[in-house]
């Protein structure tokens, strides 16, 4: 199966075809290029009760898992680390998962500072959003957020895996866009023609089965059209909080044509709070807009004069060495 787009680590190099010259080094145009910082996020507390037991994912307790004290440790961490490597004044839009554990990750690393009342904004995170015991987070000088539906972690059967409804999440992340948040979900489920009903105003979650968990190649599927999407965005450096599952399996699907350590690198598992920055390009001309960084040269256009015509004035002896005179 060919896909239209290629994921590499930003360290990839390609394995040597026959047709390849280059040393497995490949050059692309930048324009058709996207940074993207993928993230799993923080330790939720379905992360501590599934290591002891992995029968309590089927638990209504850990419906849609929050994180835990030493998640948002790893938080404040990962936090650190993108202001120390300037990630954080690169990224253009943070895309999230509608889950509790990956918003509440996705404005702690992300989002501005603590937020002040009386400020003109809504804040990202209001104070203990989701049982955090966290102050507020505010949306200030920080890139936009958007939850969707298409980067949600295996769907059904497990209840940590449940969002609740768009109404109830809206009070606790107000600066957080949720207007697309099914919007990936409605083309998954058309590309899948799976059988259940979907709405794309729906405010409950859906998509979410108590006795159907979605296959492991439909995940990669979902995660293969959310990669898509991402080229219908204008922005070029892209943060994007998921989970360990989403990751896992629609990694899978790159790498095949890179050196088989770079394939590991690609689609080894992540750890809680775990972020790599990877690269997609666009091999099909999909991103077709044009580069905003090129610049054409020699204007006014017009061909260039032969170089044995322009080097040496009419007249003039030419050089032993036959080299041009500047």
């Amino acid at each position: 199966m060919q896909f239209p787009h290629v994921l590499c680590s930003v360290k990839a190099t390609y394995r040597p075809s026959d047709m390849d010259v280059s040393g497995g080094q490949v050059v692309y145009p930048l324009h058709r290029c996207k940074t993207i910082h993928l993230v799993r996020h923080a330790q939720g507390i379905h992360n501590v009760e599934g290591e002891k037991d992995h029968s309590a994912y089927l638990s209504p307790h850990l419906f849609d898992a929050h994180l835990t004290p030493l998640g948002w440790q790893q938080v404040d961490n990962l936090r650190k680390h993108v202001h120390a490597s300037g990630i954080s004044k690169k990224v253009e839009v943070v895309i999230t998962s509608p889950l509790l554990r990956c918003m509440q990750t996705a404005v702690g690393v992300f989002g501005g500072e603590g937020y002040t009342d009386g400020i003109d904004v809504p804040p990202l995170m209001v104070t203990d959003a989701g049982n955090s015991n966290h102050p507020a987070i505010s949306s200030l000088n920080c890139p936009p957020f958007i939850a969707v539906e298409g980067c949600r972690e295996h769907l059904g059967v497990h209840w940590c895996d449940k969002r609740r409804s768009i109404s109830e999440y809206k009070p606790l992340f107000p600066a957080i866009d949720f207007s697309l948040a099914s919007t990936l979900a409605l083309l998954y489920l058309e590309n899948t023609q799976a059988s259940f009903s979907f709405l794309i105003e729906s405010d409950d979650d859906v998509l979410w089965e108590p006795d159907i968990r979605e296959p492991n190649k439909d995940v990669a599927s979902r995660g293969m059209e959310f990669f898509k999407w991402l080229w219908t965005r204008k922005e070029e450096e892209i943060a994007i909080v998921t989970h360990s599952g989403f990751l896992t399996h629609t990694l899978t699907a790159f790498g095949n044509d890179c050196h088989p350590d770079v394939k590991r690198e690609i689609c080894k598992r992540y750890q809680n709070c775990e972020l790599r920055s990877m690269v997609i390009v666009d091999r099909s001309m999909i991103g077709s807009d044009s580069s905003a960084t090129d610049y054409p040269g020699k204007i006014p256009s017009g061909e260039d004069m032969p170089s044995d015509d322009t080097c040496i004035p009419s007249g003039e002896d030419v050089p032993s060495d036959d080299t041009c005179i500047n």
